[in-house]
Formats: structure tokens, C-alpha cells, sequence
């Protein structure tokens, strides 16, 4: 039995022939490329700038960085969120504060953030979950730096906007399952030059005037140049997803899930697609046994890791029992497709 994969990103025949040129010019560190994709990401999503970094997670440690942030500061940040955002805090000694979510949005919740805003807060970490805007403009009201992390939302628009053009900063990750690729990689943007600039110096300890810790964290022209090349298709990669979804929209209409919907003022992406279903785990196990790789849209909740009460996080529990990520990339096949709905039918009816 063949694997219908969860996420599996997309090349061309371009690609295939992209790195050629620059084994010819010995040139595949941090060079003219990475200066050239850097640019032309600020241009995509509308901000001053942008810092190539070899990941995500190492561009939001240079951008808390660059904020200032340091030990014993608090930043805010959801429980339903990867583990590389809360590493990248720890990184920097800061103290970590959980906050609940919204049920219907996977998105971190406004009114539980408000709740643990201290004089010690000196960042929010936004991230727009599986190519879902955030209300992004509330958390910009509250008064402290906003980080939106746009690891999952590269193209998603918040009031006709693009994600990560809100912030105070952004960062973005470019490993293997995002919306545009490059291996691994990241990048830090931002409006602020004065952020950028700090960012810039911290991202290489050599031939600098002073000395003081920094990072290696610089992206190759190797990279870059699949991320540029990549970057030029993400459009095509949005309306793939959109038109799989919408596919999924179809098939699922009249059965007792919850499917994914664009709030006001929202355009999604549809980096992931994920229903809720009281049988999550009577689909998951089903999806096991017939070949198609069971991914959970967040690994572990956060509060799990550091043993926190959950019944401070009753929304993030919900979710975290109740969501199903379905297969949804460019390259999937409509016998895939199909076999997914029909796998998840069955699931239900049982």
C-alpha cells in the first residue's frame, strides 16, 4: 500500500536545473542571492526589509532579540503552536506565558491574552494558524510588540493585507511542509530598519568591529535560490490549495464535521485543512490503517509539555481532541483525494 503523504511540496522543472549556475560560480554561501530573495520577499508581503536566516526558529530568536527581550521578560504566546516558537523564547531566557486559543479560529485568543498581560510583557507571539489570518489589529491595541509568526500564512490577508506586514516584526519558515520551500530557512521582516539592522548584526559573528555574542544563522545562495524560484509560485500554490479545499468543502458538506470557514475581513490560505469531528480519533486510526499518514495539526499543546493545568487551556484541549488535518498540497492526486474522502466517510458513519 503507497502512502498518500500529508505534505509534500512542489517542484518544477526549473528547479531541478536551478542549482547548476551557482556550482559554476563557487559561490553558494551568503552572497548576491540570498541579498536578492530577501528583497523579494519584503516586496511580496509589503514590509521595509527582510533577514534570510537557515530557519525559522532562529529567526524569531534574532527577532526577540532585536526586541530587546532577555532574561526573566515575558512574552506571550498560544499553547497550540508548534514547539520550536517556545524554544526560541527559552533561547533567549525570557519566562513564556501561555494563552488559550479560539475554538473556531485555532488562533490565539485576544480576550485570554488580555488576561496575562503584565508589566513584564514585553512581546506577543501571533501566529496565524494553518493559513488563517489572526484579528491581528486587537493585539496591536494592547500596546506591546506584536511578532507575527507567519510560518503557516505566507499569501493569507488580514483586511486586504498580507500577513506580516502588521507586526512589529515577522518571521517565516521555509522547511520542507511550508507553503514555498527551501530545506530548511527562514526570515525576519519588518517595517523598522533599526530592527533589521540589529538583525543583521547579529546574524554572523565574523568580521565585525566589536565583539559581542552573535549567531550563525546566515541562509546559502543555494537555498535562496530555490526560495526565489519558489516564491514566484506561490500564487499558483494558493490556488491549489483553495481549489482542494473547496473540493473538500463539497464532499463533506452534509456530514456531522466542522469545516474550515474564512472569518470577516480574512482570506485563507488553506496551509492545512482541518475539521473538527467528535470521532478525531476514530478517523485518525482509520486514516492509519489505510495508508494515509495521520498527522496531528499540532503535535503536543504546550501547556502538556510544562505540565500546566489544563483547565487553563480548555480550548486548546478541545482542539487538540477534536481537530483533523486532511492532506492538502498541490501535488496531491484526485485518486488520493478521493480515497481520503471516501476513508473519512466510512469514519464517520461508524
Amino acid at each position: 500500500m503507497r502512502l498518500i503523504q500529508h505534505s509534500k511540496p512542489a517542484f518544477s522543472k526549473k528547479e531541478s536545473i536551478l542549482f547548476k549556475p551557482i556550482f559554476e560560480s563557487s559561490q553558494i554561501a551568503l552572497g548576491e542571492i540570498a541579498g536578492d530573495f530577501e528583497k523579494k520577499l519584503a516586496g511580496y508581503i509589503g514590509t521595509a526589509g527582510a533577514v534570510s536566516t537557515n530557519s525559522g526558529i532562529s529567526a524569531l530568536h534574532l527577532g526577540l532579540l532585536a526586541l530587546g527581550i532577555k532574561e526573566n521578560d515575558q512574552v506571550i504566546l498560544p499553547s497550540y503552536v508548534c514547539a520550536s516558537v517556545l524554544n526560541a523564547i527559552d533561547y533567549t531566557g525570557a519566562k513564556p506565558v501561555l494563552a488559550d486559543i479560539d475554538y473556531e479560529t485555532f488562533n490565539i485568543s485576544v480576550k485570554d491574552t488580555k488576561r496575562k498581560l503584565t508589566k513584564s510583557t514585553r512581546a506577543i507571539i501571533i501566529p496565524h494558524m494553518f493559513g488563517l489570518a489572526c484579528d491581528i489589529e486587537e493585539f496591536l491595541k494592547l500596546g506591546v510588540p506584536v511578532i507575527e509568526d507567519c510560518a503557516q500564512s505566507l499569501g493569507a490577508r488580514y483586511k486586504n493585507r498580507l500577513t506580516g506586514s502588521f507586526g512589529h516584526l515577522s518571521v517565516f519558515s521555509f522547511y520542507a511542509t511550508k507553503m514555498i520551500t527551501t530545506g530548511y530557512g527562514g526570515m525576519v521582516a519588518s517595517n523598522s530598519r533599526k530592527i533589521l539592522d540589529k538583525i543583521r548584526d547579529l546574524n554572523g559573528p565574523d568580521k565585525k568591529k566589536d565583539y559581542k555574542v552573535r549567531y550563525s544563522y546566515k541562509m546559502s545562495d543555494l537555498e535562496a535560490a530555490l526560495g526565489i524560484s519558489q516564491l514566484e509560485r506561490v500564487d499558483y500554490f494558493i490556488k491549489e490549495r483553495k481549489e482542494i479545499a473547496n473540493a473538500y468543502n463539497s464532499a463533506l458538506s452534509c456530514y456531522d464535521v466542522i469545516l474550515p470557514d474564512d472569518k470577516n475581513d480574512t482570506n485563507r490560505i488553506f496551509y492545512r485543512y482541518v475539521i473538527k469531528s467528535k470521532k478525531a480519533a476514530v478517523i485518525r486510526r482509520h486514516f492509519r490503517k489505510n495508508g494515509i499518514e495521520d498527522i496531528s495539526p499540532v503535535f503536543k499543546p504546550l501547556h502538556r509539555y510544562l505540565n500546566m493545568d489544563y483547565r487553563d487551556f480548555l480550548n486548546t484541549e478541545r482542539v487538540y481532541r477534536d481537530a483533523v488535518s486532511l492532506p492538502i498540497y498541490p501535488a496531491l492526486k484526485n485518486t488520493e483525494f478521493l480515497k481520503i474522502i471516501n476513508v473519512l466517510k466510512k469514519s464517520i458513519n461508524i
